[in-house]
């Protein structure tokens, strides 16, 4: 097999120059065509490709060892090595990029879990509906499966498996810009909200370990509980941190000095944000702070990775939305905080900062 698809022969053929500046059409072009890239990075973390590569391989190796057909498998990996997510080298071997490095397992900021969900067929679906949800205002999901997607959710093992496996990834990093970017020294009792935000103990677990008089509370469904239970027993946090099941449409742990609630408000229409956020206006402490863990809309014309997730939010859940700064200080005041700082971070989330009125 010719792996290196420029050579005919010992002589090199030269390239073509590359003209100057993008014309629109061709801009557009690889815009329309983006969905097509974002599916070959899901084959390719289904197929483990980054944790083969640990060493340089082969196609035909890679082949072999994912049950692929050779030819086919050389074709993809050429589209993905044209965006730096692997290289291939002069004797058609390849290697491994920091970008593909983030679709290997079991790594800190591991991102294939991520990628293989935005190839699942049910997402695709669901994106197929868009027109329905732009003409409606309603779930996409909810009229293509026959149903929301908590019950498909919970109706499909492997489903729900792999989506909080994506959304553990995907925020591991915003844990890491929240203790980069905020200073937790100050407060005694820290609470964590995870209940429905796909929470995993993490981020009070670090929080903890870095000042031993903190005491924290962790919020969360029974299921969820349970793991974290192990998390914080390994840790050596038991005696520091207590575990509490509950709703957060009816009540907070009480008496907290800092209230972090992470990817959560955004699954709600403003009702049911401001129900959640008035339960927790009744439970914290009379100095006490909120941190909202949410991504802002910036405004204008402004590139966002959250101005696409709202369509994805509208297609997914009825009421779900991603808010700008100013939605986010209407919804504080309705629920008696006072927004007093957006700060943001490395990762796509910023630190929505409020203080009970």
């Amino acid at each position: 097999m010719v792996s290196s698809q420029h050579k005919t022969s010992d002589v090199t053929i030269p390239r073509p120059p590359v003209a100057q500046g993008v014309p629109p059409q061709v801009k557009i072009l690889q815009m329309m065509n983006a969905y097509r890239l974002a599916q070959s990075i899901s084959v390719a973390a289904k197929l483990g490709i980054a944790d083969l590569l640990t060493q340089p391989q082969s196609v035909t190796a890679l082949a072999q060892t994912t049950a692929t057909h050779e030819q086919s498998l050389y074709r993809l990996l050429r589209v993905l090595a044209s965006f730096d997510i692997f290289t291939e080298d002069e004797n058609g071997l390849f290697h491994l990029t920091p970008r593909g490095a983030l679709l290997q397992t079991n790594i800190s900021n591991s991102l294939r879990d991520y990628a293989i969900v935005v190839g699942e067929m049910w997402h695709w679906r669901m994106w197929g509906g868009i027109l329905h949800s732009i003409k409606t205002g309603e779930p996409a999901f909810d009229q293509i499966f026959g149903m929301e997607f908590q019950e498909y959710y919970q109706q499909n093992p492997e489903v729900a498996k792999n989506f909080d496996g994506a959304m553990v990834s995907a925020l591991a990093m915003t844990d890491v810009a929240i203790l980069a970017n905020y200073d937790f020294t100050s407060f005694q009792r820290i609470v964590d909200i995870g209940a429905g935000g796909q929470g995993d103990g993490k981020l009070i677990a670090s929080i903890l370990k870095n000042n031993s008089s903190q005491q924290g509370v962790y919020f969360d469904t029974p299921t969820r509980i349970e793991q974290v239970e192990r998390l914080i027993e390994v840790t050596g946090l038991s005696d520091r941190t207590q575990l509490v099941t509950g709703d957060v449409f009816q009540s907070f742990p009480p008496d907290g000095d800092v209230y972090i609630i992470k990817n959560l408000i955004h699954d709600y229409d403003d009702d049911r944000a401001i129900a959640i956020l008035k339960n927790c206006r009744q439970a914290i402490a009379t100095h006490g702070k909120l941190l909202l863990i949410e991504m802002v809309i910036p405004p204008g014309n402004e590139p966002s990775l959250g101005k696409i997730l709202d369509v994805e939010a509208l297609l997914m859940s009825a009421g779900a939305i991603e808010r700008t700064q100013e939605q986010y200080q209407q919804l504080l005041a309705a629920a008696g905080f006072q927004l007093t700082n957006i700060i943001s971070s490395r990762s796509p989330m910023s630190i929505i900062e409020s203080v009970p009125t």
